[in-house]
């Protein structure tokens, strides 16, 4: 076990929503320190979920993100030689992560052309409630409501 945690990085927000969560979800989608070129993406991609949807593209995305940020999870928790996917809640911190990670995921693997068409796509279905982001989260859901009558094996 780790001594001192690891200190918080302060994040600086993105230059045309003034927005952390924004910078941090381009963190994400970047490759090799790209970020100006995942900055521009992001920004396309928002653009054309604006157009698709017809309200303000930062609030579908917000929409879209909040639609996907799992409530529970499993774990794996091993008792007695036996493994038990142990139902836990999990943190906000953790809740945003997970859902910025599954919503690029899921973008990429989209059948549109370039990445700006994916992200937008999977934003606008994702603020719908469907997609497959958004599947992936009642997928995690069902499996902890699956596995409730291990929840007291808890830690």
């Amino acid at each position: 076990m780790r001594k001192s945690k690891p200190k918080k990085r302060i994040i600086l927000p993105d230059p045309k929503f003034n927005d952390v969560q924004v910078t941090r979800f381009v963190n994400n989608m970047m490759f090799d320190g790209k970020k100006s070129i995942a900055y521009s993406i992001f920004y396309d991609a928002v653009d054309l979920a604006e157009k698709k949807a017809g309200e303000s593209g930062l609030e579908v995305w917000k929409r879209a993100l909040t639609n996907v940020m799992p409530a529970v999870e499993v774990k794996s928790r091993r008792v007695g030689g036996a493994n038990f996917q142990v139902p836990t809640e999990v943190r906000p911190d953790r809740k945003i992560a997970l859902g910025m990670k599954w919503l690029i995921s899921y973008a990429r693997k989209r059948g549109e052309k370039t990445m700006k068409e994916k992200l937008a796509g999977e934003i606008v279905s994702a603020a719908k409630g469907e997609g497959a982001a958004v599947k992936k989260k009642e997928d995690t859901h069902k499996m902890a409501e699956a596995n409730k009558a291990f929840s007291h094996f808890r830690f």
